[in-house]
């Protein structure tokens, strides 16, 4: 297959050649000694005509409710070009009715269809183009610059750093990857912003330099993306500009509302939330008890207030912090979104809410937050809550860390201590710190395992036996939580032996038995646990504290999963009375601090910690949290912040 050519005849760069062009350029814009605006105003180098291709970014939209019909002859495309016929629902879904006509004109828009990789799209473009399917085709740089980003985007990006991905776009074998990106940009397939780097300390820029020879770095992202985190900030700078300070009655009551507080972190986040629109709330398991009482004190003042959880299970626990008439005002941040739960919407489209407080805020995504804010009426409050030790969200962005790294409002961080040798070892593991806390009730116990037999087998045993025998509780109040689905110890594995051993069965359901606990996943990051009742022609039922629900029969195999055994990240935002952490021996390039920290404080009462992993889990308590997320919305909150500030006389 032979390199397109240049218009003068001469052989392309090597790839290590031309995005070393492009950090150089990229360096030289960051440094200040060429300005932002210059690096793709550059002309492009003449290339060969490409297939046109609709403008705008390219990204995979998000999954549809209703499935999308499929065009007659798109099976027969992709089997002709070697792909399974039964992609063709998914490939229907990703890229809508038009998707044969897409995938003629443009065979790698495969790469939109949910876990499809390059190298498939390749032979698929193979198949179908012949010859014609080079490297360096635009149609094929465009389509992996999407599928770069849409890949940082499961990580939790919401925009990443040019350079990485003309270094991901030569790891795929294109001939010039600066050019790949320059075109990616002009064509619209993906976006670039210019991102501000913060001066050092003393070493701002001096009164009438030119802004566009400030130091910047260049990132792409996508504009759905791009989108929510810039709505995002708008919204929260609605918030403040429209909010009224109260009254001097108001504030007298606020005050003796905080007088009354059970705590003086309790105190603190109600005279934050009395003269403030945006306020972030920082703290443990213990502390969530904090916006509860802030959400009390506003109800009794008059405001229309309510708070939203991540969980179902977290919803159920701040309702028990609340008086029993006051219960309707906890609620999901799904269902509240959704409209089955808490207030609704007004005639206009807003929540009528004068406040709303966000509990477990670090696993907010970027369009869940902007969704929220948006519906959120002038002058009303926001309350971010949340432990930012934790795992992040599931979805792109880090609304809490962004939102308190821009200073947004004031942060109060609560020092309301996790209780019991549990809540003293979850709080030792968020300083970096492996305690070994005094634990008379067995409430922390370290078992020692050699290999990953032995480690299924004794976290069947804890769920099983151990645990109900020596502390009263039921299976059904023990979670197994592990690093990741695959592997000997990983999710997969572990409810297979823990299926057998506590309810064995045909599986007869779909692969399901009456009795089976299972995590229904109706969306990514929301996981709801149940057990499974029965089925009919409706679908798979299931039951847990709120009651009986169905799962239509289609979409049992993608939303349903066993659920004995889940991963940390599944398992944020809930908390069972006993947790059975299982660490295998490779679990080193999983484990960090934060995913340590978010496994053992699933336990509420007891934690057994299956240990395989020797000297690792200290290494990982030892070593930095998850690293940062690549994002926007800091420095668009900042910018917000700088254009609302006064002027200087």
């Amino acid at each position: 297959m032979e390199h397109a050519v240049t218009a003068d005849n001469a052989s392309p760069p090597p790839p290590e050649d031309a995005a070393a062009r492009l950090r150089a350029a990229v360096k030289a814009v960051e440094s200040g000694e060429r300005p932002a605006s210059s690096f793709f105003a550059e002309p492009a180098r003449p290339a060969r005509p490409a297939t046109p291709v609709p403008p705008g970014p390219r990204a995979r939209p998000a999954r549809t409710a209703a499935p999308v019909p499929v065009p007659e002859g798109l099976p027969a495309l992709l089997a002709a070009g070697g792909a399974p016929e039964a992609l063709a629902g998914a490939v229907a879904t990703a890229l809508g009715e038009g998707a044969e006509r897409e995938l003629r004109d443009d065979p790698w828009r495969l790469l939109a269809v949910p876990g499809v990789r390059p190298e498939a799209a390749d032979g698929f473009a193979r198949a179908t183009l012949g010859a014609e399917a080079g490297p360096g085709d635009e149609r094929r740089t465009r389509a992996l610059a999407v599928w770069l980003l849409e890949r940082a985007a499961l990580a939790g990006h919401t925009a990443v750093a040019v350079d990485d991905i003309a270094k991901g776009l030569a790891g795929q074998a294109v001939p010039e990857p600066d050019e790949a990106v320059r075109d990616a940009v002009e064509s619209g397939a993906v976006l670039v912003f210019r991102d501000a780097v913060e001066a050092p300390a003393g070493g701002g820029r001096a009164a009438g330099d030119d802004e566009e020879a400030a130091p910047v770095r260049l990132l792409l992202g996508l504009d759905r993306y791009a989108l929510a985190e810039e709505s995002l900030a708008d919204g929260l700078s609605r918030l403040r500009g429209t909010f009224e300070p109260v009254t001097d009655e108001a504030a007298a009551a606020w005050e003796a509302a905080a007088g009354r507080a059970p705590s003086p972190s309790a105190a603190a986040l109600l005279r934050a939330a009395a003269g403030h629109a945006v306020v972030v709330h920082t703290g443990g398991a213990a502390a969530r008890a904090e916006p509860a009482t802030l959400l009390a004190a506003a109800r009794s003042l008059g405001l229309r207030a309510c708070a939203a959880a991540h969980s179902r299970d977290g919803r159920r626990a701040l309702a028990a912090l609340l008086p029993d008439d006051e219960a309707d005002a906890a609620v999901t941040v799904a269902g509240l979104l959704a409209g089955e739960e808490g207030p609704g919407r007004d005639a206009e489209g807003m929540l009528p809410l004068d406040l709303l407080a966000v509990l477990d805020a670090g696993q907010l995504p970027a369009e869940a937050a902007a969704s929220l804010v948006e519906a959120l009426p002038d002058g009303a409050r926001l309350v971010l809550s949340g432990d930012p030790a934790l795992l992040g969200a599931a979805g792109p962005g880090q609304v809490l860390a962004d939102v308190l790294g821009a200073d947004f409002g004031p942060h109060v961080a609560s020092r309301t201590p996790d209780e019991g040798p549990v809540g003293e070892l979850v709080s030792g593991v968020g300083v970096g710190e492996l305690l070994q806390p005094e634990a008379p009730g067995r409430e922390v116990v370290i078992v020692p395992v050699r290999d990953p037999g032995e480690a299924v087998h004794r976290a069947v045993q804890l769920v099983a036996d151990s645990i109900p025998r020596a502390f009263g509780r039921s299976g059904a109040e023990v979670q197994v939580v592990t690093p990741g689905h695959a592997g000997p110890v990983g999710t997969r594995a572990l409810n297979t032996a823990l299926k057998e051993r506590l309810n064995p069965g045909p599986g007869r359901f779909g692969g399901f038995d009456p009795g089976d606990r299972v995590a229904h996943s109706p969306a990514p990051g929301r996981v709801r646990p149940a057990t499974v009742t029965g089925a009919d022609a409706q679908g798979l039922w299931l039951e847990d504290a709120d009651g009986r629900f169905v799962v239509p029969v289609d979409e049992v195999g993608e939303t349903v999963r066993h659920g004995w055994a889940l991963t940390a990240h599944q398992a944020a935002g809930s908390r069972w009375p006993a947790a059975v952490v299982v660490l295998p021996g490779d679990a080193d390039g999983i484990m960090d601090r934060s995913w340590v920290y978010t496994a053992f404080s699933r336990a509420a009462q007891h934690l057994s910690v299956v240990q395989g992993s020797g000297p690792g889990l200290a290494a990982a308590v030892a070593g930095p949290p998850a690293p940062p997320r690549e994002t926007r919305l800091r420095t668009l909150l900042r910018e917000q912040l700088a254009a609302s500030a006064p002027a200087a006389t």
